[in-house]
């Protein structure tokens, strides 16, 4: 039997692949090779995804409806009230820088800051073990300041943030993050006056003005008694005379009937 000789063959396979490579310009062969690279870049992601990608996905479908609490409002108290009351749902997340925070405050020197800040863990604690309410204790994805990190979290999870910081409010309002004031909220709960009705006060001590009373409603409204210094310790009928809005809340002024 007669071998046949491929190699020849083979050789002459690969000089006319070799050829026919050179007779493509250079510009199209690397336009080619551009295009495959683009393609390639595409759709390599979507074939493999990234820890990043799939941490992003995990962070986003782990809360919905986050309410993040601020440690102003923490220490603060009433959000706790509020919460109870089912006025705010939500899962209620805590920052661990945060807690961190609120850790150093029960810990101060300063007796009344020590006091508010074992207060608001204790409330906090009440909340965790309450089984209508869910809480999440959330570790801050990147180091920065508190504030920062709180209105940083709040918008990767499209969160609230509740506070009692007016200038945390105004920096999550400008970050397009909704954070909601509880002094604000209990200045809108408050009673209305208007200027002519009467009310019944007892006048409790003396204004900036040594000739006026000062008052207060249930709510805890500043009432100022023109001419009422004369009248400390008793309960007296005035009239409204004007209202004032500051940025600490109204101010009522009224006048002895």
């Amino acid at each position: 039997m007669v071998k046949k000789n491929v190699a020849p063959k083979v050789k002459r396979a690969e000089k006319e692949k070799g050829l026919l490579v050179r007779n493509f310009p250079p510009r199209l062969i690397k336009a080619m090779a551009d295009e495959v690279a683009k393609i390639v870049v595409e759709r390599l992601p979507k074939l493999i995804p990234t820890t990043k990608q799939k941490g992003q996905k995990i962070r986003k479908k782990s809360i919905q409806d986050g309410v993040f609490l601020d440690t102003s409002a923490i220490i603060d108290g009433r959000v706790f009230d509020v919460i109870n009351l089912g006025l705010i749902s939500g899962v209620f997340v805590v920052l661990e820088s945060i807690l961190l925070e609120l850790k150093h405050i029960a810990d101060s020197k300063d007796v009344v800051r020590r006091e508010r800040g074992r207060k608001g863990l204790e409330m906090l604690e009440k909340l965790k073990k309450n089984r209508k309410t869910k809480v999440v204790i959330l570790q801050n994805s990147e180091k920065m300041e508190v504030d920062e990190g709180l209105i940083r979290e709040a918008k990767i999870y499209k969160g609230r943030i509740i506070t009692c910081d007016y200038n945390l409010e105004k920096e999550a309002s400008i970050s397009g993050v909704l954070a909601i004031n509880i002094n604000t909220l209990a200045n809108v709960l408050k009673v209305t006056a208007v200027p002519g009705e009467a009310i019944h006060i007892k006048v409790l001590h003396r204004g900036k003005d040594l000739t006026q009373g000062v008052g207060y409603l249930d709510d805890g409204t500043m009432l100022v008694v023109e001419q009422g210094s004369e009248d400390l310790g008793r309960d007296i009928d005035v009239i409204v005379s004007r209202v004032i809005q500051t940025a600490a809340g109204r101010i009522l002024f009224a006048k002895k009937i």
